[in-house]
Formats: structure tokens, C-alpha cells, sequence
């Protein structure tokens, strides 16, 4: 990666501990500092405080659903330019556009392989 690690902060948003504790350490294991959320509310919190580098987001979590928070960051001048990967255990066409539309960067299906989702948001980071 041609960034600076040390600066490169990931927000982790999904309702699945398991895979957001998964997600966090290869991000961690990687050199990024890792913030988790476990709910849709929370998440937009996280990232208003935090402003990371980038987002991991689920579509489908408690507190508000992953479409609500994404348009409140991409609404709000603080989060607007962070990337937004999204990830969701829906296949379909149309839900993947229809984030992409409301400003997502990318979109990946569940299961991802978590050195999958770091590389996708290396990508988004150095964009």
C-alpha cells in the first residue's frame, strides 16, 4: 500500500460480531486502526467522531438499516468523502445499484474473504 498506514483508520459496521472481529484483526494485522459498530446508529456516530479513512458497512443491521446510515453520511459535509464499501448477504442487482446510486464506493457480496475486503478498501483509500 502506498499510503501511510499509520493514518489509515477503517470503520467496521456489521451486526455480526464474529465477522466484524474477523474483519478488524486482518485489518489490524495490516497496520489500520480499526473502529467497530454493531448497529446502523451507531455506525454514523462512530464515523462523525472518527472520520476514518474508510467504511465497511452492512446493509441489514439493528438501529436503522445500512441504506439510512449511508445516506446520513453521505448527506453530512463531515463524512461525505469517506468510502463507503458495502457489505451485504444480498445478491441482488438491484439493492447493489441502488447503494452505489446513494454513494457507496463498492459493493460486495457476503461471504467475502476478509483479505478481500482489505484489498477493496486499500483500493477505495488510495482513489
Amino acid at each position: 500500500m502506498t499510503a501511510d498506514k499509520r493514518n489509515m483508520q477503517v470503520l467496521i459496521a456489521d451486526d455480526d460480531r464474529v465477522l466484524n472481529l474477523m474483519l478488524a484483526s486482518v485489518f489490524r494485522k495490516n497496520g489500520w486502526t480499526v473502529t467497530s459498530a454493531f448497529d446502523a446508529m451507531q455506525a454514523v456516530m462512530s464515523a462523525m467522531r472518527g472520520l476514518p479513512t474508510a467504511i465497511v458497512m452492512d446493509i441489514h443491521m439493528p438501529g436503522g438499516t445500512g441504506v439510512e446510515a449511508l445516506k446520513k453520511l453521505k448527506a453530512s459535509s463531515k463524512t461525505a468523502h469517506i468510502p463507503v464499501l458495502v457489505l451485504s448477504g444480498s445478491v441482488d442487482a438491484a439493492e447493489a445499484a441502488s447503494v452505489i446510486e446513494l454513494g457507496a464506493a463498492e459493493f460486495l457480496s457476503k461471504p467475502a474473504e476478509p483479505e478481500d475486503v482489505l484489498a477493496a478498501v486499500v483500493r477505495l483509500a488510495e482513489a
